[in-house]
């Protein structure tokens, strides 16, 4: 039997993970693997990572950027692929993974080609359809969970509610959420809080990120048409924002996340409160103006000389009466004057035209004795007597 030569030798950490990737990588170096991409990823620095599973394994695979660049082939969940690459040990985890130089699509994998099928089933039947989707409450009180009690989605989703609107009611709904018995537990529970008394307003169904295996249960028709046949409206939080389920298309909102659907749903209340406490403001800033400024106008009032010395306030409406007052005395006395000056005058012309005055110059006025003026010759007859004014009396005479 061979001696083994590392007997009784003392390795560190490091030193043991080191020679294990240089063992791995002078081995399988440039080599063709193939199967299923799952739980893919991509980080901010733009390398992408993922894991490649067949029916009973799974590997660990990074495609850095500078690689990534030169492909036009975009990775999917449940996408089969042949990779080219080479094994090697990421230290700080001592995990084994494939660096990926080149990959390929060789078919659909079975995941996805499960999902596309249960969604052309259930989007045929009218399951997706925008009439069918119930409008989510502005200002719901009372809020149903859906998801596990001990994951983060959970912590998340109550956290968000607790600093947004402490007085909600969340009514906790735990169920597995991945596992053969995931999908009927949330069915069920979404059942149960349709029956629930007092029912919740709004439904949040979901968990926190993982594969697409992690996140199956949310892809099975039974959830589907729970989800469906709620008289609650739903909103689906699965995953991450890039993680799409069967769930997200039957909701009736898609949050991208947990604690972002906890956000949407107390959305309308914190704009309200908001908007109330903005008014509040207006409205004190408002009373404090015209308080300001009725303050102001009293000041000036009452120190107005006015108010030290009210006959300020009669003294020149007295002094305009008695102005007023002297020039209608004034305009009185002369219209008087006029008027008996033109009486005067009138008096004269018709003292000058009168009778007597006529009588006066010389002139006499001669009558029947019926008392008519005789003006012409003709009006008188022989031995007619007749009378004949003048200034002194009355002449009786015959005519001849």
């Amino acid at each position: 039997m061979e001696a083994n030569p590392f007997q009784g030798q003392v390795f560190t950490v490091t030193a043991i993970t080191l020679a294990v990737k240089q063992m791995m990588e002078g081995v399988f170096h440039d080599i063709f693997v193939e199967g299923e991409v799952s739980n893919l990823r991509s980080a901010s620095s733009g390398h992408i990572y993922f894991d490649l599973k067949d029916r009973d394994s799974l590997l660990s695979a990074v495609m850095f950027k500078w690689d990534a660049r030169k492909y036009s082939l975009e990775l999917q969940e449940g996408l089969q692929v042949r990779v080219w690459g080479s094994l090697s040990v990421y230290g700080k985890s001592g995990r084994y993974q494939i660096v990926v130089k080149k990959a390929e699509a060789i078919a659909k994998g079975n995941l996805y080609l499960e999902f596309e099928k249960l969604k052309q089933k259930l989007e045929a039947e009218g399951l997706f359809a925008p009439e069918h989707k119930k409008e989510i409450p502005a200002y719901p009180q009372r809020i149903g969970v859906v998801t596990s009690p001990t994951g983060a989605a959970v912590r998340d989703i109550l956290s968000v509610l607790k600093r947004r609107n402490p007085n909600l009611e969340v009514l906790i709904a735990p169920v597995l959420v991945q596992g053969d018995e995931a999908a009927s537990q949330i069915a069920q529970a979404i059942e149960d809080l349709n029956h629930f008394k007092p029912k919740p307003d709004v439904l949040l169904v979901g968990r926190g990120g993982g594969s697409i295996e992690d996140l199956w249960a949310f892809n099975e028709e039974i959830v589907a048409r729970a989800i469906y046949k709620s008289k609650i409206p739903v909103i689906s939080c699965v995953g991450h924002e890039v993680d799409f389920t069967i769930a997200d298309f039957v909701a009736d909102l898609r949050a991208p996340t947990p604690s972002a659907a906890a956000e949407l749903v107390v959305q309308n209340s914190q704009n309200t409160r908001e908007h109330i406490a903005q008014l509040h403001k207006r409205m004190l800033q408002a009373v404090s103006l015209f308080y300001e400024r009725a303050k102001s106008r009293f000041d000036l009032a009452h120190n107005h000389p006015i108010f030290k010395n009210p006959s300020l306030l009669t003294q020149t409406k007295e002094q305009e009466v008695d102005e007023l007052s002297l020039r209608l005395e004034t305009a009185w006395k002369e219209h008087l004057r006029k008027f008996s000056h033109r009486l005067e005058i009138a008096r004269q012309k018709l003292s000058a035209l009168g009778p007597q005055s006529v009588l006066k110059r010389g002139y006499s006025i001669t009558r029947k004795q019926d008392g008519t003026v005789i003006s012409r010759v003709m009006q008188t007859t022989p031995g007619e007597t007749i009378y004949v004014q003048v200034q002194d009396g009355m002449i009786h005479t015959e005519v001849k």
